[in-house]
Order: C-alpha cells, then structure tokens, then sequence
C-alpha cells in the first residue's frame, strides 16, 4: 500500500513541486495540500492519513502550533517538519513538540523522500545536533508576530491596543502573549518587557 501523505505548506511553488515528486512516485499517495496549519489540523482530523509535511512558518497557525495541536490525539499523522528556517533550535522544538522527522528544505528531495519512508516505517529521522554548541537564546525562537507583540508591550501598550493595532482578537492577543511568555521563561509582561531591554542593550 502507498503511503498517504498531507501537505501544510504556504508556498503555492513548493505545494506544486511537492505534488509532482509523490505522484511521480508509486510508494506515496498525496491526499491533500493545505495552505495553512489550520487547514491541515482540520483535515487530519476529518481524514486518517500516516504522514504530514509540515512547514514551519505558516499563516494562521505554524508548524509548532499544529503540532501542539495535534500531539497525543488518536488517529494523528506521524509529522516531519520541512522547512528552510535558519534557526537551528528548530529541529529540537520539532522533537520536543512530538514530531517524528525533519528535513530541510536545502537537502536534495530524495533525502525529503527518504524521511518519509523511514517515518513510516516508525523511526524517527532528525539531522545530529550537537546541543553543546547551540546557543540557549528564547529569541531566536520568537515568530514574526509574537516579536511584534513584544514591541508593543516594551512601548506600554495595553492588550486591547495591540489587539486594534494587530487587527487580531482580544483572545489571540492572550493566546499570542501566553506562548511568548513561555518561551521566555517568564509568567507577566512586566518580566517579558524586563528581559526584552536587558536583550537590546547586550545587542
């Protein structure tokens, strides 16, 4: 039997030569070719299938927030990040988030193809990381966004100015605020704010 695949990726260029590599390829079958990570949640949980391509930064919702969305839940795809994020914690977020694979998107497609079979076969494929060379910067890990709300907190900004600012809900501030925090390693906006400055003076 073929192995059933989903797509999450914003890329219209990469959805097409995605689809192109598995139909030119008898041991994949491609489901379904979403644009965003809200889409893919939502088909995964309408759809069985055994493998999902994740990119890692999305609209709507990114790599992390699909699989946080998505981890321990019966029935879920096995999920290989696959992205070209130069962030090079981003292999030990994927792990850490329960991702079973990743690959960039530099590696020659049949390293993507390779991924995919050993994932389904239940191993887990990440490149080697030496973590003592990694440097421990919550910063690095911010997205686009949280690093606009943490612009906006330095400035004073109260949760219903950003939210009018952002042009995004009340509720997706809080949400927005309650991750960066946590990748922080802070519980209010006062520390966050505190340890946004300390990190522009020592830039």
């Amino acid at each position: 039997m073929p192995i059933e695949i989903a797509i999450a990726e914003k890329n219209p260029l990469l959805q097409s030569s995605l689809a192109r590599l598995f139909e030119g390829d008898t041991r994949f079958k491609l489901a379904a070719v979403c644009a965003d990570g809200r889409e893919f949640v939502a088909y995964c949980e309408q759809h069985p299938i055994a493998i999902g391509i994740l990119g890692w930064e999305m609209p709507n919702l990114d790599g992390k927030g699909v699989l946080q969305a998505l981890k321990g839940k019966p029935g879920a795809p096995r999920l290989i990040v696959y992205t070209g994020s130069p962030n090079p914690d981003v292999p030990r977020q994927a792990m850490a988030l329960g991702a079973a694979g990743f690959c960039s998107k530099k590696d020659q497609p049949e390293v993507l193809l390779d991924t995919i079979v050993a994932v389904a076969a239940g191993r887990m494929v990440f490149p080697f990381i030496d973590v003592a060379t990694l440097v421990a910067d919550p910063f690095a890990g911010l997205t686009p966004r949280e690093r606009e709300l943490l612009g906006a907190l330095a400035g004073g900004a109260t949760n219903a100015q950003i939210a009018k600012e952002l042009s995004i809900s009340l509720n997706t501030v809080k949400f927005h605020l309650k991750n960066l925090f946590d990748k922080l390693g802070v519980s209010n906006r006062a520390q966050a704010v505190a340890r946004y400055l300390k990190e522009s003076e020592r830039g």
